[in-house]
């Protein structure tokens, strides 16, 4: 696989998006088949590669186990790997009793996106981010968008080589403003992200992480000192549906936002309501506590709307009613900033001063067309809105 040119990348995305014309359009690589494979929250038993290729790293999270076994230190699930094992994220090895990511470089999706999009509405709106991905998820949610890309091999679709440099790079020509690791599941390419993330910090670039949030504590904090915002996602507010809906717990992830809030780090926090699981008022009432007890009022929360995906495809959408619900069930409750997602003209798109009301970010869609605050402040009443706005 060779670097792409820039005539190439952009032909590249004007195949994919046919004829829409944009400045930047997506290029995406998706697995050989549509075929949903079959996950399971198992380790791939003497999966890994004859050999390691040019995408290949050995990692710094992890230890050596006697017998040429491994223990992988970069999320909680914790994989133990045996010689020629893979983990549960399909990205790493065990070759020769060192651990190897296969996911350097070599992203399988690359996009131009509004920053609206990832969704962080509390920074730096009406800035685009380069978006990166590679293969491989921690998690099995049974309602993946991505699966295409997140629950296969990295070998098993169409890549570009792109190393950090070249990312970083890639989002000056383009005039970025930040590069989001995004689409998958960054924590499992964690040293190609921090790699590129200290790269881009050192040309004044900003990081975003858009991520499940099931990272182990060191990990987080070594990314913590690049890390410029983040959504993360918080699926529910149990752990019983953690288990059963996406192959996860609940409290690493409760744990990470506990880290991002001390550290500084700006964070948006999403979740998906998905009927028959995460649509108990009680259940939304209850993870509202926990977010004002332990991070404050001030950090954004988005109910995105749910669309039968995967596994679940046989589930009807959402109601638009128990967003609505939702959206002021947290905000009864004292959260400042809550939005709904996937609901086009829905009032919740929108950002409204928490002491006078009134209108301060118009959305339509990822375009603003009215926007009422000087510097980080309400351009009606001066109170100081939470975010990093310029």
């Amino acid at each position: 696989m060779t670097s792409i040119s820039r005539r190439k990348f952009l032909t590249a995305s004007a195949l994919a998006v046919g004829a829409t014309l944009v400045p930047f359009s997506p290029v995406t690589a998706f697995a050989k088949s549509d075929k949903k494979p079959d996950i399971t929250g198992t380790i791939f038993k003497n999966d890994a590669p004859e050999s390691l290729w040019k995408w290949s790293r050995e990692v710094d999270h992890y230890q050596k186990l006697p017998g040429k076994k491994v223990v992988c230190g970069i999320c909680p699930n914790s994989c133990v790997l045996a010689e020629n094992d893979r983990s549960v994220c399909r990205s790493r090895v065990n070759k020769g009793g060192k651990l190897y990511t296969l996911t350097y470089g070599n992203p399988c999706a690359v996009h131009l996106d509004p920053i609206e999009k990832k969704p962080l509405f509390h920074f730096h709106p009406k800035s685009q981010a380069l978006s990166i991905a590679t293969t491989g998820c921690n998690f099995r949610c049974l309602n993946c968008q991505n699966w295409q890309i997140s629950q296969v091999k990295p070998e098993a679709v169409r890549h570009y080589e792109m190393f950090p440099e070249a990312v970083v790079k890639k989002a000056k020509e383009y005039q970025a403003a930040s590069i989001a690791y995004t689409y998958t599941e960054p924590t499992t390419y964690f040293e190609y992200m921090i790699d590129t993330a200290r790269i881009a910090r050192q040309n004044g670039l900003y990081n975003l992480w858009v991520s499940n949030g099931f990272i182990n504590p060191g990990p987080l904090l070594e990314l913590c000192e690049v890390l410029d915002a983040a959504n993360v996602n918080l699926k529910s507010f149990s752990d019983e549906l953690y288990r059963k809906l996406n192959g996860g717990r609940l409290e690493p992830v409760l744990n990470t936002f506990k880290t991002m809030h001390e550290q500084g780090v700006h964070f948006e926090m999403t979740t998906l309501v998905v009927p028959g699981y995460v649509d108990d008022p009680e259940m939304v009432k209850s993870m509202c506590g926990w977010i004002l007890e332990n991070l404050g009022p001030d950090h954004p929360l988005h109910f995105l709307r749910f669309f039968p995906r995967y596994k679940l495809d046989r589930l009807p959408p959402a109601p638009i009613s128990k967003l609505t619900e939702f959206r002021n069930l947290a905000m009864k409750e004292g959260i400042r900033y809550v939005y709904v997602g996937n609901v086009p003209g829905h009032e919740g798109n929108h950002t409204y001063c928490h002491n006078c009301g009134k209108l301060l970010v118009k959305r339509t869609g990822y375009h603003i067309p009215e926007y009422n605050l000087n510097g980080s402040h309400c351009k009606f009443c001066d109170t100081e809105i939470p975010g990093v706005w310029s």
